[in-house]
């Protein structure tokens, strides 16, 4: 399932970006899906606060602390403890791919008291033009088990949820620091 949110010519680029960057093994006992959001604000910032896997409560709005074991590369740890109102407290998740050059993020979750289970993502950042000021596309995809009485859509729709409120979240931090920044139009002296 791909929810794009646009209806515009960027669909067919963030399709190709996810069929090149977001593959994924989909057994029978799981869901998986593909979000989108367009962000007024330049790659490189967007980058900035997506990468950094041992603050993800910079953007994510349901993390409250994070403790990493490792430095930062392919195979760290990191336990995330998640703010009360969702059903778990803790979630432990391994950096799997992290690709400064072509702006690739990919975690598992590898423990935790939650019903996420053999859950991977896979985060991409493109660049774009959006009101003639540089912009970002973010393409988060994830596959992961359907739990025991749950059904293939109630999973998706609760982790599609949790994605999009990540998603908005970070597009309203980047945009107010590129505020900040005022980043000039493309084409501008």
């Amino acid at each position: 399932m791909v929810n794009i949110m646009n209806g515009d010519r960027r669909t067919g680029v963030a399709e190709e970006f996810i069929r090149r960057h977001h593959k994924h093994e989909v057994g029978e006992n799981q869901c998986s899906s593909s979000l989108v959001k367009h962000i007024k604000a330049p790659v490189p910032l967007v980058w900035s606060l997506v990468r950094r896997f041992d603050q993800p409560q910079r953007y994510k709005p349901f993390v409250s602390t994070c403790i990493v074991q490792g430095d930062l590369q392919i195979g760290t740890v990191r336990e995330v403890n998640v703010k009360s109102g969702l059903p778990a407290t803790t979630s432990k998740e391994r950096l799997e791919l992290l690709d400064d050059e072509e702006h690739i993020f990919s975690m598992r979750i590898v423990g935790g008291d939650h019903r996420l289970k053999n859950y991977s993502s896979i985060l991409t950042v493109h660049p774009e033009i959006i009101d003639g000021r540089p912009g970002t596309l973010v393409i988060e995809s994830f596959v992961v088990d359907v739990p025991s009485g749950n059904t293939k859509d109630e999973t998706c729709y609760f982790v599609e949820a949790l994605i999009k409120c990540n998603l908005k979240s970070l597009a309203d931090v980047s945009e107010r620091l590129a505020v900040q920044d005022r980043t000039e139009p493309i084409g501008r002296v």
